[in-house]
């Protein structure tokens, strides 16, 4: 017994080395691990409009999703964070799959995911695997930016959502440059939380991958996240 339980905590270290692997120290260990939030919305521009006026800050243009029918805008929150606005691009034509992070069936915009920092992901997904959580596939992504750099990267498929969006998918950009280095400055992301109606049901696994993410009781499951910019603190859900 005492060995069985000496190899799980071992093990579940060792998960927790694969994902704060090569982690920047941030104000606090939670948000070192935010690479990015999604924020999905059925119309772009008019969310780019209205971020503008709540933050004082104006979203610069991401780049197109070439094949998936979507295109998004960046803030930065930080050195090596953003904010994610994607929404569909009216300039291709509609996907033969539904896009991404719900957008077809959204009426309002809102905060739908996050993206956590990692590294050697197939490694880490066997790992997670092992205790039960089932993370996406690890897959490939790219977009052009405005300027023609291309961005590429790695990611654990986001469209596993694993207790109603509140666990990460996690992503490496590998030798592409950070997309907060050329998204649009003066924002920092100061508090990611969560809300469940069952937080009992979310939290063994956080522990499991090591995020110490507050989840509190409330009727729907939400993100949560406080962002610092020139017209104040504003709560983004």
């Amino acid at each position: 017994m005492v060995l069985r339980l000496l190899w799980a905590v071992t093990a579940l270290l060792a998960v927790g080395a694969v994902l704060h692997a090569g982690t920047p120290a941030e104000d606090s260990p939670l948000l070192a691990l935010v690479d990015h939030l999604v924020y999905a919305t059925p119309d772009l521009d008019r969310s780019v409009a209205d971020l503008e006026r709540r933050f004082g800050v104006r979203a610069s243009p991401g780049g197109q999703h070439p094949g998936k029918g979507t295109r998004n805008a960046l803030l930065a929150l930080g050195p090596a964070s953003y904010l994610e606005i994607v929404g569909p691009d009216p300039s291709q034509p509609a996907p033969a799959s539904p896009r991404a992070f719900g957008i077809d069936s959204l009426k309002e915009p809102r905060l739908v995911a996050w993206a956590a920092k990692g590294k050697d992901l197939e490694r880490l997904r066997e790992r997670t695997g092992r205790y039960g959580i089932p993370l996406g596939e690890v897959t490939t992504g790219s977009r052009k930016r405005p300027d023609g750099v291309v961005l590429s990267w790695k990611f654990t498929n986001p469209a596993k959502v694993l207790v109603d969006g509140l666990i990460p998918f996690f992503i490496d950009w590998g030798q592409s440059p950070h997309p907060a280095e050329s998204a649009a400055p003066g924002l920092k992301l100061v508090e990611l939380r969560a809300e469940h109606p069952a937080p009992q049901a979310v939290e063994p696994t956080l522990r499991t991958l090591g995020l110490d993410l507050r989840v509190s009781t409330a009727p729907t499951p939400a993100l949560v996240a406080i962002i610092d910019g020139p017209r104040g603190r504003v709560e983004l859900r």
